[in-house]
């Protein structure tokens, strides 16, 4: 039975793979998605965050030792939420056990928000950015990264356990539930296009500024080889966008 996003990385196997494959030195999170979504934020010197699904704090832990303010991290995975705390341990940083759709978000306390690889875990994503932009003060800004859609639209042509060769785009405009086998899982995740994840932000009352897709660079790599497959198709789609104030 698949799992939901908060479930799946609190099964001891799947979170032992997660952490192993992060560890990896031309993992795709850390060659592509983290230099994108880095650039996207800017500074953060004296700003308060609020981080959607944080994962293990690293992030939190890099946004302080770079000045920022303060830090709320929300996580729904038990056993991430304290592998974060640990990370965290000694700093400023609150890391809340929490799922995102539900927690109370407080008014107007954020500068920034940010949300990296967590929405395609969410059912119902409108709430959500409307908790985002309620909890952000005038102006503030929203960063967030997801499975790119080409990814999220079809799992066919991926031979479970094995590394991906082939990609099938299809029931890209078929939005909703997909159930997916990955690190040794299954786990549920949602399809929306590019085009929906644009027009939520706009609905939720903020002004869209980029729109990357996490595209290689071969600096970045180690193997050539990584490289060469990463620029077959994008595994991220990161926006950035403003509150009006």
């Amino acid at each position: 039975m698949a799992a939901d996003g908060p479930t799946f990385y609190d099964d001891d196997e799947v979170l032992a793979t997660y952490q192993a494959h992060r560890r990896s030195p031309d993992n795709p999170n850390d060659t592509m998605e983290a230099p994108v979504v880095d650039e996207l934020i800017g500074d953060v010197r004296g700003l308060r965050i609020l981080d959607l699904g944080c994962g293990a704090g690293g992030f939190g832990r890099a946004a302080l030792e770079r000045g920022a303010r303060g830090y709320v991290g929300i996580e729904g995975s038990r056993k991430m939420a304290a592998t974060a705390r640990a990370q965290l341990a000694g700093t400023a940083a609150q890391v809340i056990e929490h799922r995102v759709e539900t927690w109370s978000y407080p008014t107007a306390a954020f500068d920034l928000a940010v949300a990296r690889l967590v929405l395609h875990y969410v059912a119902d994503l409108a709430p959500v950015f409307d908790y985002v932009a309620h909890a952000l003060v005038g102006g503030g800004r929203f960063v967030f990264s997801v499975e790119h859609p080409i990814i999220t639209s079809c799992a066919r042509g991926w031979p479970a356990g094995t590394p991906r060769q082939d990609w099938i785009v299809d029931d890209y405009f078929e939005t909703g539930e997909r159930v997916t086998s990955w690190l040794g899982g299954e786990v549920r995740k949602y399809h929306r296009t590019v085009e929906d994840y644009f027009v939520a932000m706009q609905a939720a009352g903020f002004i869209v500024e980029q729109l990357r897709e996490a595209r290689p660079r071969p600096e970045r790599f180690i193997e050539p080889s990584t490289y060469e497959r990463r620029k077959r198709i994008p595994l991220f789609l990161c926006l950035a966008g403003t509150q009006i104030a």
